[in-house]
């Protein structure tokens, strides 16, 4: 029986492709664990300075996998347990990756499946595909990041009618908003995604952490804690191989060829 999360690995990056395709790679406690495992692993990896994540077959992902919390006394059920214990930490484990992270989005990715996209870093889309906050369909409100992330890449007055009319956003319509990076012919998508992730494997992996660490910072800082960090994470850097390297680099008029190590910590 097929993991319900494949890994393929490749030199410098990884992919992870949702797999229950029979289930539009619905979430299950199964996927959860292979998924969060698999986070783990590249976040320790040296070699792997890049994640793809994408879903098999005709959808992204469809959120939860409603059959596998199976029947029972309504009026028991915790939902904020299961946010608590799979989702939040995921959400938590995708913006904290210090590798960047591109999402291609194969088809359509509801409720939490949208926001597990939109958490990463560069998402790419389909122009078949969709993003739709699907939880008022079904009674409930957006979670995994979905109320953080939507007013912050569109704007207040379309975040609210993307929540409340649950309506699906055509990929394209998703990129001219600013929700994701672009929207890419079907039959290009996978291929230029993983061209952007071998791209960035070979990319100053050091800079890049600390780049995530600055624009995530930014939504809550004022401008002279920004200054403040950016003068922090800029000394970060500046002691790092890479920057030897681009100097060096620019200065003999060749390409770079950075190697995504951190300092030394011997002197």
């Amino acid at each position: 029986m097929a993991q319900s999360v494949r890994l393929e690995r490749y030199e410098g990056w990884r992919k992870l492709v949702l797999n229950r395709p029979e289930k539009l790679n619905a979430f299950s406690e199964e996927m959860h664990a292979l998924f969060s495992q698999a986070l783990d692993d590249a976040a320790l990896d040296l070699d792997c300075r890049a994640l793809l994540l994408t879903g098999e077959g005709r959808g992204f992902c469809a959120g939860q996998d409603l059959s596998d919390r199976g029947a029972g006394d309504f009026s028991t059920i915790d939902l904020g347990r299961s946010i608590d214990r799979y989702y939040n930490p995921l959400i938590r484990k995708l913006r904290n990756l210090p590798k960047p992270i591109v999402c291609a989005v194969n088809g359509v990715a509801a409720g939490a499946g949208a926001n597990i996209a939109l958490a990463c870093d560069i998402v790419l889309a389909a122009r078949s595909a969709s993003f739709i906050q699907a939880f008022a369909r079904i009674g409930l409100v957006p979670d995994s990041g979905g109320t953080f992330f939507l007013p912050r890449l569109v704007g207040e007055a379309r975040a609210r009618a993307l929540v409340l009319t649950a309506e699906p956003l055509p990929a394209e319509t998703a990129a001219s908003w600013g929700l994701i990076w672009k929207a890419v012919d079907d039959d290009k998508l996978i291929a230029e995604a993983e061209a952007l992730a071998a791209h960035l494997a070979t990319r100053p992996t050091q800079a890049l952490a600390l780049c995530k660490r600055a624009l995530a910072a930014s939504q809550a800082n004022t401008l002279d804690a920004q200054l403040d960090l950016e003068r922090d994470l800029q000394r970060e850097a500046g002691r790092t191989p890479d920057y030897q390297e681009g100097v060096a680099a620019f200065l003999e008029k060749r390409q770079p060829r950075f190697t995504g190590r951190p300092r030394s910590s011997v002197m």
